[in-house]
């Protein structure tokens, strides 16, 4: 679903593979989530309007990633939305999460403690430790500075 000129209004964009990928890292980073969380696929625009929170990626065509952590399936759309704070992505489109083969839309993401949470449009939600999506080095430091023994 792409989102309208005047969400958009006053954006930052970012086009190009090299420079969405930095967007994005940066972005994550900056709202407390691991960079695990938003596979980036072929990347081509990215934006942020500051005011609002409204953020989007857009890809040359949609794709699906697997994470092998939490042995789930994510799909996204050539265009993702959402609506960001820290610690927090709600309003989102083009996610979608399969469960027993069926596409269940993922609406918003938030961070609590340790975990991560996922949840779809009727209120239901799953969650997952933090470092199911982190990268072995970024989960080795965040182990160590917590204490975990996950």
């Amino acid at each position: 679903m792409a989102s309208s000129d005047n969400e958009r209004a006053g954006a930052e964009i970012v086009r190009g593979k090299e420079a969405c990928k930095r967007f994005s890292k940066e972005l994550l980073k900056e709202l407390g989530f691991p960079s695990g969380v938003q596979p980036s696929g072929e990347l081509i625009e990215c934006g942020r309007v500051r005011a609002t929170g409204f953020v989007w990626w857009k890809c040359k065509a949609a794709y699906e990633h697997f994470n092998v952590a939490t042995n789930t399936k994510a799909s996204y759309a050539a265009e993702t939305t959402a609506y960001v704070e820290k610690g927090r992505m709600k309003k989102m489109t083009g996610v979608k999460t399969r469960q027993l083969m069926v596409g269940v839309p993922i609406v918003e993401m938030y961070i609590d403690g340790n975990k991560i949470t996922f949840k779809t449009p009727i209120g239901v939600g799953k969650s997952f430790p933090l470092t199911s999506f982190m990268n072995g080095e970024k989960k080795k430091i965040h182990l160590q500075q917590n204490g975990a023994a996950k």
